[in-house]
């Protein structure tokens, strides 16, 4: 069969059932790996971009990894850590916590390879001038929850608004680093890029209907983080 599409088709080629469970999982777990890159990244980008501590690029360097490293060696490292017989996985395993080929593991590789966007979006907003504001702030006698609420915040919100749409997108679109922590079990682990694999073996058409949904969505958050850029230069 020839690698395209029907587009008379397109709409039930991206509603069949297999398309949207995967859909549904893609949309949760990379809305979960946000948050958790919002959680653990928003603090590591004040540290890099604030603090002097030994080790400081030490810390870059590990934050930075999984922008250089194949994704399918990001999820082995997740499974040599977190797997049934890992480095923390056996102690999880006995605690009766199971991560390697779940949904949760999904989360976990999606965060590992995305949480480096939003922390270099972030780091970049902190270190672009804003110290300088917040000092003025405080010696005219702010307090320091002030400050971050009318002078921080409002600065940094630009680049951590990109940070978070980079994050997200970089989640939905992971591939490699999914499939080897979490294999590929339909409605548990297999999301819109592994069905988008499966699908190119036994239904070409369907590869191709799905692969445009994963570039449309591409599209929208280039253009998002594109038109902030600007926005920001303008201003």
């Amino acid at each position: 069969m020839a690698l395209g599409t029907d587009w008379r088709h397109f709409g039930i080629l991206i509603t069949s059932p297999s398309a949207l469970i995967a859909l549904g999982l893609s949309l949760r777990s990379a809305a979960a790996a946000t948050v958790l890159s919002l959680v653990f990244g928003v603090p590591l980008a004040v540290v890099l971009a604030r603090a002097d501590l030994p080790g400081h690029r030490l810390i870059r360097s590990l934050v930075m990894l999984p922008l250089v490293l194949p994704p399918v060696v990001g999820g082995l490292a997740l499974l040599l850590t977190y797997g049934r017989t890992g480095l923390l996985g056996r102690w999880l395993e006995i605690a009766g916590v199971h991560i390697a080929f779940t949904t949760t593991a999904v989360v976990l590789a999606q965060t590992f390879v995305a949480m480096p966007f939003l922390v270099i979006s972030l780091e970049g907003a902190l270190r672009s001038g804003t110290e300088a504001y917040e000092r003025v702030a405080a010696t005219l006698g702010a307090g320091p929850s002030l400050v971050l609420r009318r002078i921080t915040l409002p600065l940094v919100a630009p680049g951590l608004v990109s940070g978070l749409v980079l994050a997200f997108a970089r989640a939905l679109g992971e591939f490699g680093a999914t499939l080897t922590f979490a294999g590929s079990l339909q409605g548990t682990t297999r999301t819109l890029p592994l069905e988008v694999y499966l699908q190119r073996e036994v239904d070409p058409a369907a590869a191709v209907a799905l692969s445009l949904v994963l570039v449309a969505v591409g599209a929208l958050v280039v253009l998002t983080v594109g038109s902030r850029a600007l926005g920001g230069e303008r201003g």
